[in-house]
């Protein structure tokens, strides 16, 4: 009771107490957009780094040196939990966007913050607004800023991984940009597994090597998000 309690009045502060922050990052925007986003992005991560440290949870990371540190990827990942996304992001290395579900927009202050960090909102019901957000992160793709994505669709919490989404690993076929898979375990032991309370746990994140589309068969590129996604049941599987 008394980690969620951290973890809930940490977010809720932070909120509250970063709108100058946001103000200031705005400023420096005006003057040097590319220093404003390294800045908005360090934030973050600390943010999520003491958040994941409050849980008292111990994070291994495997394969880390498999993310290229000189070009724009597709991050690709299985979804057990919230915290799929507080472990991950706090590993990139340089600007990422995470796709995430629209309902999320709504949500004061933390949205300001998903849309400064080129984060996207996915209706999930809609074709026609999924292709354009999908669209959308292609273009931020080919101006130099990462993407995230887990193509499930949705958390899963059991041991076979749900059919991936073949549509959201376009924004790799449209860039030629290289997909980073991402196999992660036991995150979902924080909290869903025990809501409403959070626990310490022992999370694994482990990237694959990368996965250049135009480097695969025919086949391979028809079905992408069935290649993409063997790879990591096989990291998954591994090691859950």
């Amino acid at each position: 009771m008394i980690r969620l309690v951290i973890v809930a009045l940490t977010i809720v502060l932070f909120l509250i107490l970063s709108i100058p922050v946001l103000i200031i990052e705005w400023i420096i925007g005006k003057f040097n957009p590319r220093a404003r986003d390294i800045s908005s992005l360090r934030i973050i991560q600390g943010v999520f780094r003491l958040i994941f440290w409050e849980t008292g949870s111990h994070l291994t990371v495997i394969g880390e040196e498999n993310i290229p540190k000189d070009e724009t990827v597709l991050y690709v990942g299985n979804h057990r939990s919230y915290f799929d996304v507080v472990t991950a992001y706090s590993r990139c290395p340089d600007l990422t966007g995470f796709v995430a579900k629209d309902n999320l927009e709504k949500i004061p202050l933390l949205s300001n913050w998903m849309r400064r960090l080129y984060c996207l909102f996915l209706n999930r019901t809609d074709i026609r607004q999924g292709l354009k957000t999908i669209l959308k992160g292609v273009e931020q793709m080919k101006a130099g800023i990462s993407m995230c994505i887990y193509p499930e669709g949705t958390r899963n919490h059991q041991d076979e991984l749900l059919p991936f989404k073949e549509g959201s690993l376009k924004m790799a076929e449209k860039t030629g940009a290289p997909i980073i898979p991402m196999a992660i375990c036991h995150s979902d032991d924080i909290f869903e597994n025990h809501m409403p309370w959070i626990r310490p746990a022992n999370v694994i994140l482990e990237y694959g090597k990368p996965i250049y589309p135009k480097e695969l068969s025919k086949e391979e590129r028809k079905f992408l998000g069935a290649y993409t996604r063997d790879v990591i049941t096989e990291m998954y599987q591994k090691n859950k």
